[in-house]
């Protein structure tokens, strides 16, 4: 269907938002007739279309929000819309109007999920109601125009056979072995890296008379096990009111019997409360933690507890009695995602924590063994590392 002229788009979408009536073909051919023009069905029809797609799900974005396999929606001002399926990001052939579309997208959506966006509070990170979390920033703070990410929620769950495919056997077994033991990991790695599938994955081999409770700050672990609870972090509303951070739902959460706690990502402050919960009996404990690499574990983790009025000697203490096993999973250049490296935690001198590296996997699939690949060996049929 040929786009219409975008003059006319506006023009008849200002008549309809006068009136406030929705633009059905009646009513736009109506718009029209008032305008001492004609134009044939063809043209109401394309009018209709791109007036209705602005005002429904996603706007022009739906399609896309859609797709099999997409995990992200970028867009970058009216004329470039990237998504990713898993390979790396693809431009596709998907266009605004103008920035003005661009930003009445982000509005609405914005809107839908209770938050505002406009030239006073020109950024916003919300969750939508299909679980679809936006981010958007308005031109001209953003260049080349306004700026809107949709990160996608999984359709399905993976079983973590499924996830590891063709993946070396042994890391398959060792990440099965890392949830049967019970032992507290967490799954790092950067933005995209699919550290949450890989969680959910793991999760997926739970006993089933296991209970999992989720704390998340956006929900989007779907974990394929029959006893999940899953607790969600709410922002605060137009009016600033209402926010409840995960810090306050980790402490639920440990009211709530769980046989596993799981907070969905460490960012903030919560995770003096997660060490603190994995110090009390609650084994299996895990979650996911950005980190470009399994040594740097314990710094960002130190940063977090500190800045949270957690002493640096303290984190450190706390950090070694909880945590066990760090599982670091990295994205290919060419967008595929895979388990880098496997990694214990351990005190070096009873003070410092440090993340030693067992095994660790090229892009090629070859498996590289390092010393301590016998001490997570031990710690997985039942001992501590040391």
């Amino acid at each position: 269907m040929t786009r219409p002229d975008t003059r006319l788009v506006e023009q008849i979408r200002a008549q309809l938002a006068e009136s406030g009536e929705d633009p059905t073909p009646e009513r736009v051919a109506a718009a029209l007739r008032s305008s001492g023009r004609l134009y044939g069905d063809r043209t109401v029809l394309a009018l209709v279309d791109a007036l209705h797609r602005e005002t429904v799900g996603a706007g022009p974005l739906e399609g896309l929000v859609r797709s099999a396999g997409v995990t992200d929606v970028l867009v970058n001002g009216p004329d470039e819309v990237y998504v990713d399926r898993g390979e790396g990001l693809e431009r596709t052939d998907v266009r605004f109007t103008d920035d003005a579309a661009v930003r009445r997208l982000a509005q609405r959506l914005a809107g839908i999920g209770g938050r505002r966006l406009d030239d006073a509070s020109p950024y916003v990170d919300v969750r939508l109601p299909d679980g679809t979390r936006m981010h958007a920033v308005l031109a001209p703070i953003a260049r080349p125009g306004t700026a809107v990410s949709l990160r996608v929620p999984a359709r399905r769950s993976f079983g973590l056979a499924e996830l590891c495919r063709g993946a070396p056997d042994e890391i398959l077994d060792l990440l099965r072995r890392v949830v049967a033991a019970r032992v507290a990991f967490l799954v790092t790695g950067g933005t995209g890296s699919g550290k949450t599938t890989l969680l959910a994955a793991m999760l997926s081999e739970v006993g089933a008379s296991e209970r999992i409770v989720l704390v998340e700050d956006a929900s989007e672990l779907r974990p394929r096990h029959p006893h999940v609870v899953a607790l969600e972090a709410r922002t605060a509303n137009a009016e600033g009111a209402g926010a409840v951070v995960l810090r306050d739902l980790v402490r639920q959460a440990l009211r709530m019997r769980p046989d596993r706690l799981v907070v969905g990502e460490v960012r903030g402050a919560e995770v003096v409360e997660m060490l603190a919960a994995l110090n009390t009996g609650h084994e299996g404990g895990c979650g996911t933690l950005h980190a470009n690499a399994p040594r740097d574990v314990p710094a960002r983790v130190e940063a977090l507890a500190t800045a949270a009025g957690l002493a640096r000697a303290a984190a450190h203490s706390q950090l070694a009695a909880a945590l066990d096993v760090v599982v670091h999973v990295a994205r290919a250049p060419d967008g595929r995602r895979r388990v880098a490296q496997i990694a214990i935690v351990a005190a070096l001198d009873g003070r410092t924590v440090s993340c030693t590296p067992a095994v660790a996997v090229s892009a090629e699939g070859t498996v590289t063994r390092f010393p301590a690949l016998d001490r997570l060996d031990h710690l997985l049929t039942g001992g501590r590392a040391t």
